[in-house]
């Protein structure tokens, strides 16, 4: 296996963002790309995200790979690679070896493990409410939240959504068809800020971001850019007050 990426900045964005949620995950190599999909400890979140094998300017796979890694100590390898940098992916037995190119070369090799678990699949539901909207005005929406209580609620009808929250304090916003595009009926649904708060950071690799949800259902964030998707799963919150 030899995969090299000219600009690895979304991949390392990726395995950040990701890490805060999973600490030890199977890291999936096909012919088709590298995709991961992995469950939180507290069984309340999932992660995924895919890059194709075009994206890469070498991709040699002769078998599909199952790579277990330990996030933490991967996300601090990506961090070394610079503006400029390329990397180099190649397993090596036991290890995995990755190679950063940029005045010079520098080798990591980072041990891998067993990571217990069946391969983990995205469930495919269908969602009363769906709306796609720019990712940094959902950004801004989930930190106002976060500023006054400790999970919000999303409320969609056919021609507008609001995310508020409530404690002492209080936080709203309220979105228009004119600020999102709104596929709805009536809708509401409470979440951890906690959990946003991690997967709003999936705004460093999109510019959109596509939100769905039901009644009391669990939710799934969808950050596209390009070819790349960044998906996430949240539980409800059930409980009615902060």
């Amino acid at each position: 296996m030899r995969l090299k990426l000219e600009d690895p900045r979304i991949l390392a964005h990726l395995i950040g963002i990701i890490s805060e949620l999973v600490t030890e995950v199977r890291l999936k190599i096909t012919k088709e790309g590298m995709n991961l999909t992995a469950l939180d400890p507290a069984n309340v979140a999932m992660a995924y995200f895919s890059l194709p094998s075009d994206l890469f300017s070498e991709f040699v796979v002769d078998k599909d790979e199952i790579l277990g890694v330990n996030l933490e100590n991967l996300n601090s390898i990506m961090r070394r690679c610079k503006m400029g940098s390329s990397l180099v992916l190649e397993k090596e037995e036991s290890h995995l070896k990755l190679i950063i190119n940029d005045k010079i070369k520098r080798e990591f090799s980072l041990a891998l493990i067993d990571v217990e678990g069946d391969d983990k699949q995205m469930p495919a539901w269908e969602f009363k409410s769906v709306i796609k909207m720019d990712a940094q005005s959902f950004v801004d929406a989930i930190e106002d939240c976060a500023v006054v209580a400790e999970a919000c609620t999303f409320i969609a009808q056919p021609d507008k959504f609001i995310i508020e929250s409530s404690n002492l304090h209080s936080a709203k916003t309220e979105f228009s068809s004119d600020e999102a595009q709104i596929f709805s009926d009536a809708s509401s649904a409470r979440f951890s800020l906690e959990y946003l708060m991690k997967f709003i950071k999936g705004a460093k690799i999109a510019n959109k971001v596509e939100i769905n949800f039901s009644d009391n259902h669990p939710m799934r964030l969808n950050f596209p850019s390009g070819k790349v998707m960044l998906s996430f799963v949240l539980a409800p919150r059930v409980e009615k007050d902060d």
